[in-house]
């Protein structure tokens, strides 16, 4: 089998090569999540908020399916990385049928759970009828969504992350297109309100996920998919999973600091969590690149990892932290010279900017930190040990940052809260240093060639 360029491509220009794709198409995700809003509030204030109740099962869809998906991709990286081909297409096919079984999950939960959670959420009737509609679309037709970040993480485990930005932009350009259309009923079109945003969110996934689907058949000659004999094979899911469940229980902890936080903050006023909620829209611009930046690194430290090429591991590794530090402290200048700007794109109010200027200000300065931790915790997901990024981020986000901003609004009161980010971003930088040092003597300094001729 001809070697795959992530074995001897030079280590900058595959990193970025890899990435730069991925970093594009999360920018534009990040994009749509602000348009789609907009499109939303056109509706009414009501449909605006059964959006936003919603959004947690979304994202517990996301969550489910991205870390299913990480797991997927670490372990076909190093199967390719090993020469293993056999275990490679398992691999994907294991993936593919977890995926499946996620979709159908969520489907059930869409048909019978869905009315009951926005009316336990909500006493406005109008409020519950428009969420349930939309969230019961969206989780019945999930499989678009599984389909899509399955196939595309089988391309960037291959090293084929500008194939897999094609369906990403695809996806969301498709959405942003339909979304007014379907709304407010243009050329032709019935108008369906608020069942409109939700088929043209799913409309988009299913676009995604058949072109990834398409192209990983016509383009993806590393990985060979049949589904002859195929049976659920359990250690190959078991290994799937010991790096997705952390990677799936990460993403729901943030639903659950944001809900603390939320208790903390709405003691001061409305407004104080308004703010944090404008934070986390405009904080996605620039953490976007660095997770972007992740997606191309993992499956290359994953195949130099079962090539046992640890020179290319570590070069891997410290270019991924400088970009990333890098990308940080530009978001790190913006957050804090342009303040007052960002908040007018949300049409702050005298309060919002009295409160959201020092608080942006004060969160940012957690942004280097934040950068760095990020590349070393992908760096424990590519090697398979995805239970220390989860311990970090437990660490960070429940036993650090809840605590600490619970004290500080005590103590000094809504101003000091915002530091809260930056101390929990310095627990996390010192807990992954450890966690790294403990990685590079178990896994990493012991490696040896497994044959691979090296080009760098």
């Amino acid at each position: 089998m001809a070697e795959n360029k992530m074995g001897t491509m030079p280590v900058n220009r595959l990193l970025i090569g890899m990435s730069l794709p991925m970093m594009i198409s999360m920018l534009v995700q990040a994009l749509y999540n602000i348009v789609d809003s907009i499109f939303v509030a056109r509706i009414s204030e009501n449909a605006l908020t059964a959006v936003s109740l919603a959004f947690p099962i979304q994202a517990l869809i996301i969550a489910v399916s991205a870390g299913t998906c990480v797991g997927m991709n670490a372990l076909l990286s190093r199967s390719l990385g090993e020469k293993n081909q056999a275990a490679a297409n398992s691999t994907a096919e294991n993936g593919i049928f977890l995926a499946v079984c996620g979709a159908v999950v969520f489907a059930l939960i869409g048909l019978f759970g869905a009315k009951a959670y926005f009316h336990s959420q909500t006493p406005t009737q109008e409020v519950a009828q428009m969420g349930t509609t939309y969230l019961r679309i969206c989780l019945i037709l999930s499989i678009g969504i599984f389909a899509e970040m399955c196939f595309e993480r089988i391309m960037q485990a291959t090293g084929r992350t500008m194939l897999s930005m094609i369906t990403q932009l695809s996806g969301a350009v498709t959405n942003i297109i339909l979304d007014p259309i379907m709304i407010f009923g243009l050329f032709g079109f019935p108008k369906l309100g608020i069942a409109g945003a939700a088929y043209a969110t799913v409309c988009g996934q299913f676009v995604a996920g058949i072109m990834a689907i398409f192209i990983n058949h016509r383009k993806n000659p590393d990985v060979q998919i049949s589904w002859k004999d195929f049976h659920p094979d359990l250690h190959t899911i078991r290994t799937i999973y010991a790096v997705g469940v952390p990677s799936i229980i990460m993403q729901a902890i943030v639903s659950v600091m944001t809900f603390f936080m939320n208790r903390i903050l709405i003691t001061f006023s409305e407004t104080a969590v308004s703010v944090l909620g404008v934070y986390f829209k405009l904080q996605s611009f620039i953490f976007m690149p660095v997770f972007g930046l992740n997606n191309g690194f993992i499956p290359i430290v994953a195949y130099n990892y079962g090539a046992g090429n640890k020179k290319r591991i570590m070069q891997t590794y410290r270019a991924g932290v400088v970009i990333a530090v890098i990308i940080m402290f530009a978001g790190l200048l913006i957050f804090q010279l342009k303040t007052a700007d960002l908040l007018l794109l949300f049409n702050a109010s005298d309060q919002m900017l009295e409160i959201g200027v020092p608080a942006l200000r004060a969160i940012s300065l957690s942004f280097t930190f934040a950068g760095y931790a990020i590349i070393t915790g992908s760096m424990f997901q590519a090697l398979g040990n995805g239970i220390y990024s989860l311990m970090v981020s437990v660490a960070r986000q429940l036993f650090c940052l809840v605590p600490v901003a619970w004290i500080l609004a005590r103590v000094s009161g809504l101003h000091a809260v915002w530091y809260s980010f930056a101390v929990a971003e310095i627990v996390s930088v010192i807990m992954t240093t450890i966690l790294m040092l403990r990685i590079y003597r178990t896994k990493i300094s012991e490696l040896k060639m497994r044959g691979t001729k090296e080009k760098t």
